[in-house]
């Protein structure tokens, strides 16, 4: 599949409308799932820890029809949680299956999980009307991790926000989007979670300069929608690596 335009820096918005006209596009289902180690780990014996690593890599690494995950580390950046999942599937059932494989695994024993956000890929109302670049197949069809870093949190907007007209909520949104294009070094992910979830979105910002980041993020603070969040937080900073550089960091 060939790689649609990145969709505009801009956080999530209102009440998506349905996709309507052109063929059926399977949505996917999304999980960033969080793992922290425990330094009891740390403590076994070496040929303990060489044989957990080995054992963890070949599940994180096996390839499992439907499903794809790349792995980010956490270490040094976020004190709670050491590595996360980014997983993508047509259905929860590969997400549930690799989870059982890690929770039977010797490290599995030693990990927990601080975070894990379910949502699903949807088209964006807003994105339609300000760029008609964006098909259904852009939105719905994530291409994950073309970028060093993703910075990943959950949104929650106020029950005003649903409640404004569409107009007005088109209208704050075109400010939340002209700012968003100003910083074309970031790539959005959204994901709904509505009665998913505990969260209505989880938005995931790819980029190769974190500094872009803070700025896109500090900018849209003094727009109108910024009124509208209820919830942002936790905001987690992840850095991609493969999963043997992950593991290196921790034992």
């Amino acid at each position: 599949m060939s790689q649609a335009p990145s969709a505009p820096a801009t956080h999530p918005t209102g009440r998506p409308a349905a996709t309507t006209g052109g063929p059926a596009v399977s949505r996917q289902f999304v999980n960033f799932a969080f793992y922290k180690l425990d330094p009891a780990f740390r403590r076994l014996s070496d040929n303990e820890k060489l044989q957990a690593r080995s054992e963890f890599l070949q599940i994180i690494e096996t390839k499992r029809q439907g499903l794809m995950c790349i792995p980010y580390s956490t270490v040094g950046v976020r004190a709670e949680t050491d590595f996360m999942l980014w997983r993508i599937s047509l259905t929860t059932d590969t997400f549930q299956e690799q989870s059982a494989a890690i929770n039977k695994s010797r490290m599995g024993a030693y990990l927990t999980q601080p975070h894990s956000f379910l949502s699903m890929t949807k088209r964006s109302m807003y994105i339609d009307k300000l760029d008609p670049f964006h098909t259904a197949e852009s939105r719905t069809h994530i291409i994950p991790g073309k970028r060093k870093y993703i910075f990943v949190y959950p949104f929650i907007k106020t029950r005003d926000w649903y409640l404004l007209p569409q107009e007005k909520r088109q209208e704050i949104m075109d400010e939340h989007i002209k700012v968003g294009n100003k910083y074309p070094s970031i790539k959005l992910n959204t994901t709904y979670s509505f009665g998913l979830d505990d969260q209505d979105f989880v938005v995931a910002f790819e980029s190769e300069e974190p500094k872009d980041f803070l700025d896109l993020v500090m900018e849209l603070r003094e727009t109108q929608s910024s009124k509208y969040t209820v919830r942002d937080t936790p905001t987690l900073t992840c850095v991609q690596m493969p999963m043997g550089n992950v593991l290196d960091q921790l034992f």
